[in-house]
């Protein structure tokens, strides 16, 4: 059996990562005529060109692109296995890169990262805060927490935990406008979307029974944050996250509606790369906050709805 050449595999990624032969070859310690031969060698072996060459610019081919994304692959489990050899005799150090959601990482998770970093005096946090759907794998991320519903992919998805949803407006809109007294009536509201929580509406009464809508508004944004002027103002119904909209709700500037009528909740998932082999710090990480984001996340009163 001929072995692959797992040494040029791992050259490939970090030429696509630092997008040129001689920013590959200063990063990983050797001569940029060495990254070049390895590069040779790999697409000799493959019988494929990896590269578009030319005076100005380094760009993958077509066939270049999916290969790369396995050479990544490659080159992070070989990593990774060679930290986990050395994390098992010492205690986990090193950086983790950590991509949260905007309102949700500076609210909830960025002061939970004080405790952490204290119990792990060798591990640095990369923190992320974004309401920007981020490609971990691409923009190297080790681990991401994602509010919502979740696409299908090759990504390793774990349900942490459900929030808690409110329907809410500010009273000034329902003086105007009425206020609804089951949910079918909000299709004919002005509706603010959080786009990062995906297809119908969906509630559930006190005493049974389901109700599923596709409301339409005025401003769909993928940050709870981002709605909350035009909420404020009187200009629509938002279905937010607690986190978002809880002081707005305890100040009085909106109230809960349709109160007999729950929300759907919507779940907190932690998303990592495909692959199952992981550094002593990455699984660190992940174990903190599985444990500490389960509890304050719960829906007490509500049955979590789960897909």
């Amino acid at each position: 059996m001929r072995l692959p050449d797992l040494e040029a595999w791992a050259i490939f990624a970090a030429v696509v990562e630092h997008r040129s032969f001689s920013g590959a070859a200063d990063a990983i310690g050797l001569s940029k005529a060495t990254v070049s031969k390895a590069i040779t060698r790999l697409e000799e072996r493959i019988g494929q060109s990896l590269f578009a060459r030319t005076s100005r610019r380094l760009a993958l081919t077509e066939a270049g692109k999916p290969l790369a994304e396995h050479a990544k692959r490659i080159l992070a489990e070989a990593q990774a296995a060679e930290e986990a050899a050395r994390d098992a005799a010492s205690a986990p150090t090193g950086r983790v890169r950590l991509a949260t959601p905007m309102s949700f990482g500076i609210s909830n998770v960025a002061p939970l990262l004080a405790r952490f970093l204290a119990a792990h005096p060798g591990i640095e946090i990369d923190l992320h805060c974004s309401d920007a759907r981020v490609d971990i794998v691409a923009e190297g991320f080790d681990v991401a927490l994602r509010i919502g519903d979740l696409p299908d992919s090759s990504l390793r998805a774990r349900r942490l935990c459900s929030i808690a949803a409110h329907l809410v407006a500010a009273p000034t809109y329902l003086m105007a406008h009425g206020t609804p007294t089951h949910p079918s009536e909000l299709t004919r509201h002005r509706i603010l979307g959080y786009s990062n929580v995906l297809g119908p509406w969906r509630f559930q009464h006190a005493d049974g029974g389901d109700v599923a809508i596709r409301p339409q508004g005025p401003l769909t944004a993928n940050s709870g944050e981002a709605l909350l002027p035009t909420l404020i103002a009187g200009l629509g119904i938002a279905r937010l996250p607690g986190f978002i909209v809880g002081p707005h709700i305890a100040s009085g500037e909106v109230v809960e509606i349709l109160p007999e009528w729950a929300p759907e909740p919507i779940g907190l998932h932690i998303l990592t790369p495909p692959s199952t082999l992981r550094p002593a710090r990455v699984e660190a990480l992940i174990a903190f906050l599985s444990a500490t984001l389960h509890d304050p996340c719960a829906v007490r009163d509500q049955p979590d709805r789960a897909t």
